[in-house]
């Protein structure tokens, strides 16, 4: 299911009695079978626009489309309608810690009236999807924290929703676990062909799951694109504050240096000696303190940390830009 976003406001009065802006005129188009990231830090209006997104709140202003039709002005039972057809997934699980595994997935079956059989059989089939088979009767407090949040990723698809939001869905999960979570909600994203919106602070998760991302920052988007391109050509400071907070996997840094330069390169670009041929072509010097890979899902894209000097710099930068390198100032 596709989602679109139209100029969304939402405002909320704080203790001192002054109105704060937490979503600021945004517009999105999220594809339908695809894994949307949104990232920002804490208070960017991360957690107020997916409550936006998802229903569960209405907005001030705007408009907010599931497909081609208007869901944001919804009456009360058409509202419930949709929240059955909508997952969400929580960094804290909200589970029931008085009812079982399978008793936490059957639950929103219970509140659709769903025949006993069915959920019997559902429940079961879940259980399987997430990699719990045979662990029904166990008690939520016996579960680890990458357990429970599967628990709570099968209850969210117990209705068969269109729809999969999760809210740091692995920010309280150590960095293993993280990986097989994040595994399992691509797995089940191609199995059911869902839409899923991935709310994070966490630039790994987007690395690592998402297909597109929007960057939000004081409630406005402020960048977004594809992955790989997000990663590779970085253009507003907070995407960049990100970016500079997450290793290149294998890094290798022989210099407590970091070098005035980032060199961000994706594709073919690392299959040429464009190194050498910069050296060569404009007589400057290079002097590399670092560099490394990131894998994005089926991409790859490299990064190296560098000075570069010489008085033919900036037609040395251009031949960079121009053979598909993304070259950055490192502000150090």
């Amino acid at each position: 299911m596709q989602i679109k976003l139209d100029s969304l406001k939402k405002s909320y009065d704080s203790p001192l009695g002054q109105k704060v802006c937490a979503v600021q005129e945004i517009s999105l188009e999220i594809p339908s079978n695809t894994i949307y990231g949104i990232i920002g830090k804490s208070g960017a209006g991360k957690s107020t626009l997916v409550r936006l997104i998802s229903l569960l709140e209405r907005p001030d202003e705007g408009s907010v489309f599931y497909d081609s039709r208007r869901v944001d002005n919804l009456s009360k039972q058409d509202l419930i309608e949709q929240h059955r057809r909508t997952g969400m997934i929580f960094q804290n699980f909200n589970l029931f810690s008085s009812r079982t595994a399978a008793q936490n997935i059957a639950y929103p079956l219970e509140i659709c009236k769903t025949e006993k059989t069915k959920i019997k059989a559902r429940v079961e089939e879940l259980l399987e999807l997430v990699g719990l088979a045979g662990r029904g009767d166990a008690r939520i407090s016996t579960l680890s924290g990458g357990q429970k949040q599967r628990v709570a990723i099968a209850r969210a698809l117990a209705n068969y929703p269109d729809i999969l939001f999760c809210d740091e869905a692995t920010s309280a999960l150590d960095p293993q676990t993280t990986r097989s979570i994040l595994d399992l909600i691509r797995d089940i994203q191609k199995k059911m062909n869902l839409t899923v919106v991935m709310i994070t602070h966490q630039m790994e998760v987007v690395r690592d799951v998402c297909s597109l991302v929007s960057v939000l920052d004081e409630g406005r988007v402020v960048e977004e694109g594809s992955v790989e391109e997000i990663f590779t050509r970085p253009k507003a400071a907070i995407t960049k504050e990100f970016m500079s907070n997450i290793r290149a996997e294998n890094f290798v840094r022989w210099s407590h240096k970091s070098g005035s330069y980032i060199l961000r390169f994706s594709g073919n670009a690392p299959d040429e000696p464009l190194i050498n041929s910069l050296i060569k072509k404009f007589d400057i010097e290079v002097n590399i303190f670092g560099g490394g890979i990131q894998k994005i899902q089926d991409a790859k894209v490299g990064v190296l940390n560098a000075d570069i000097s010489g008085n033919d710099l900036e037609n040395a930068i251009a031949f960079l830009k121009d053979n598909g390198v993304a070259v950055e100032k490192s502000g150090v």
